[in-house]
């Protein structure tokens, strides 16, 4: 007999996998384990990204969400995450975002610098990196996207976004 659920006893506890339900993936809660996390995911390079709420995991259709974890001393590769709107929680050490800012006409570094608790919003297709200065601890974030997988295009180096890029790009408005 499955074991049951403490709050649920009627459902069976189905872990990460939906294996013995009948309900589709669509039509009941998922849990997703701390240790489940999935590393088979779009990566850059100087980062590891671990996927826990998916189109493939639990059949999201308008979300993912998962942890990146940056090694002490380390930049990731520069890119973007097309379409996707992505939201970050800084949950351990004090990574830094990067991106070009043009709004005085010249294209110039920004860098925000985090604390566990901050948040970060990008927007669909800003280049960016994540870089960890410290030289002692891994860089933990939360991430959330819009999107069911995880979009991540690697690029060569940073530029500034063009605005009327956005009215052309897919998903732009």
């Amino acid at each position: 007999m499955p074991q049951k659920d403490g709050f649920h006893p009627d459902l069976p506890d189905h872990g990460t996998d939906g294996s013995g339900s009948s309900l589709p993936l669509r039509a009941r809660l998922h849990h997703i384990r701390a240790d489940a996390l999935d590393g088979d995911t779009a990566q850059s390079g100087g980062m590891r990204r671990f996927a826990a709420i998916s189109g493939r995991s639990v059949g999201s259709e308008r979300i993912w969400m998962g942890q990146t974890h940056v090694a002490p001393d380390t930049a990731s590769s520069n890119h973007h995450h097309g379409a996707s709107e992505t939201a970050i929680h800084v949950v351990k050490g004090h990574p830094e975002f990067v991106f070009l800012d043009d709004s005085d006409g010249t294209p110039e570094e920004v860098r925000i610098r985090t604390s566990p608790g901050d948040y970060i919003f990008v927007p669909p297709y800003v280049p960016h990196r994540e870089e960890n200065p410290g030289t002692e601890d891994e860089a933990v974030v939360v991430i959330a996207r819009s999107t069911q997988e995880a979009i991540v295009v690697n690029l060569p180096e940073l530029y500034v976004l063009d605005p009327e890029r956005l009215d052309t790009a897919p998903g732009g408005d």
